[in-house]
């Protein structure tokens, strides 16, 4: 389920790596927030900075309109290269139970304590129906798969589902890089 594009503002690390974790997460998703927080930092650090695995990021919107809301503005975010950092304010202010409220105020608030430099083709861009679409498309892929739940991950081709402990990810990973060895 790779994509491997060059330059896609919802990936990090080389396009060539062994080893893709595509993550399917909502941002008002509290497990998904844990993941962001305490999983996937030292994931970074251990295997995408040594360039041995890429992150996709897709997205699975199931807590309902401000779900995809905040899709399409972490979207918007991206097209001005500030994917992550959105992703990373929105994750950081997550309660472990329940879902935070993300109204169209609070995304531009995110928006704006992030540094978008431009402001006016952020907002303007919350209604774009391109990013919309995409944001639709992540879904259906996910739907196609029997992700219903998140945060879903692949491992090159391995599920994970939940937010797993770090344990879980790093045998998945050098499993898939041991294939890729051989």
């Amino acid at each position: 389920m790779s994509r491997r594009i060059d330059g896609d503002p919802l990936a990090l690390g080389a396009v060539d790596a062994p080893v893709v974790l595509v993550e399917y997460a909502d941002f008002r998703c509290p497990f998904c927030g844990v993941y962001a927080r305490d999983t996937m930092p030292q994931l970074i650090q251990e295997y995408v900075d040594a360039g041995v695995v890429r992150m996709e990021w897709r997205d699975l919107p199931v807590f309902g309109d401000e779900s995809v809301a905040a899709a399409v503005a972490a979207r918007a975010a991206g097209e001005q290269g500030l994917f992550w950092e959105f992703g990373e304010v929105v994750f950081a202010d997550a309660p472990e139970r329940g879902h935070v409220a993300l109204p169209r105020e609070r995304l531009i608030e995110i928006a704006k304590q992030i540094g978008v430099p431009d402001m006016a083709v952020f907002e303007a861009d919350l209604t774009d129906p391109e990013l919309l679409r995409r944001v639709e498309a992540d879904l259906a892929e996910a739907r196609s798969l029997g992700a219903t739940g998140t945060p879903t991950f692949l491992v090159n081709d391995t599920p994970l589902s939940g937010a797993q402990p770090i344990s879980a990810f790093r045998e998945a990973i050098d499993t898939e890089l041991e294939q890729a060895r051989n």
